[in-house]
């Protein structure tokens, strides 16, 4: 599972080395902690998991979190955002699940003259108790001690209530998954109310958000990107096996302002854990649909979106495959993540591949834009 540490470890320096490489340093500097309590329940995405629905998942956040206040060239078009790390610690209260601990990197979005928060965290997760086909046979979610996990929180926010103290309170989901690296994993979601406390680490009350004026003119003519991806995963078949896999995409964006690119393109998969699952299938199954000779490649098309920050972007992207020569999970994929750019051609890309809600694979690629 070191490969999984790898990737996730490789987002957080995607956040962590953006702001390291502003054009200009933060300043004044300010930094915010805070602490919330959170209780919920488990959300039922699949009937699979009934037994694992028992207790109220209950836990702490504690968060650090710096300012921007618009002394940099992209803050001021995303309303001044924090960025920062989380710690969480949450009990499932089911013993088959037990207690996870996550570390992520996140951004805070303000609105609602700042007094609405939604934070985005995405990071790297430890449970203390996986599957084990003989000790912990129902425990169908986390097929791997390591795993990713993304958070949102949604909150109204209040600071500096009390000299540097304030409160915050709101909803929060929590999602656990190791994206297919090994099976089983049907994945756990958690919604729940969350209220904490909050304090600034240095006065801000005499800071001032800036606003520069000037205008750029972000045209540009269509580009051409090409992108290896590669990886590991296993099918939903326990214990057939964990197999690499590429993936060559190419395809055009177009530049549609300071925030967005548009894109249209193709991708081949080289998916090797589809051989093994082929072969599984026609010999479990030999009047099923699965023959045994099947192609284990497949082509899609897409068409995607590209939103900037600073040199980090994020990137949503819906596929279909024109060749489909075995039938598995459907012929429809969306693929989301992150992108991070080291000059204006070359850039790396970490992205989840998934067929609707069901995971498919972590893809770790390097790419150039044209």
């Amino acid at each position: 599972m070191k490969k999984v540490v790898y990737l996730i470890f490789f987002y957080s320096c995607f956040c962590s080395a953006q702001e390291s490489t502003s054009k200009k340093e933060q300043s004044p500097k300010a930094a915010t902690i805070d602490v919330n309590y959170f209780s919920g329940s488990v959300v039922r995405h699949n009937n699979d998991i009934l037994h694992l629905i028992t207790g109220h998942p209950e836990g702490v956040i504690v968060s650090y979190s710096q300012k921007t206040f618009g002394n940099d060239d992209w803050s001021q078009f995303y309303n001044y955002p924090d960025y920062g790390v989380s710690l969480s610690f949450q009990d499932f209260n089911n013993k088959n699940l037990g207690k996870n601990v996550a570390l992520y990197a996140h951004y805070n979005f303000y609105f609602l003259k700042r007094n609405l928060i939604l934070r985005i965290g995405q990071g790297l997760a430890y449970t203390s108790n996986p599957y084990d086909k003989v000790n912990n046979f129902r425990n169908i979610a986390f097929g791997s001690r390591l795993m990713s996990s993304t958070y949102l929180m949604l909150n109204y926010k209040k600071e500096n209530l009390f000299k540097r103290f304030g409160v915050q309170a709101g909803l929060s989901f929590i999602h656990y998954s190791n994206a297919n690296v090994k099976a089983p994993n049907t994945s756990i979601n958690t919604l729940a109310f969350n209220v904490g406390v909050n304090y600034n680490l240095g006065d801000t009350s005499l800071m001032d958000f800036q606003k520069d004026e000037t205008t750029q003119n972000y045209k540009e003519p269509i580009k051409f990107n090409f992108v290896l991806r590669a990886g590991i995963n296993e099918s939903d078949a326990i214990g057939s096996g964990q197999y690499g896999f590429t993936i060559l995409s190419a395809y055009a964006d177009k530049r549609v302002g300071r925030k967005s690119a548009l894109q249209i393109g193709t991708e081949i998969f080289f998916s090797n854990f589809l051989k093994e699952w082929i072969r599984y299938r026609s010999i479990a199954f030999p009047d099923g649909e699965v023959q045994g000779d099947e192609d284990f490649k497949r082509v899609g098309v897409f068409v995607g979106h590209e939103l900037f920050i600073n040199k980090l972007s994020v990137v949503t992207q819906l596929g279909y495959y024109a060749y489909y020569p075995v039938n598995f999970e459907g012929r429809t994929y969306i693929r989301i993540g992150v992108k991070r750019y080291f000059d204006k051609k070359w850039f790396a890309v970490l992205t989840l591949k998934s067929h609707a809600a069901k995971a498919e694979a972590v893809e770790l690629g390097i790419g150039i834009r044209l």
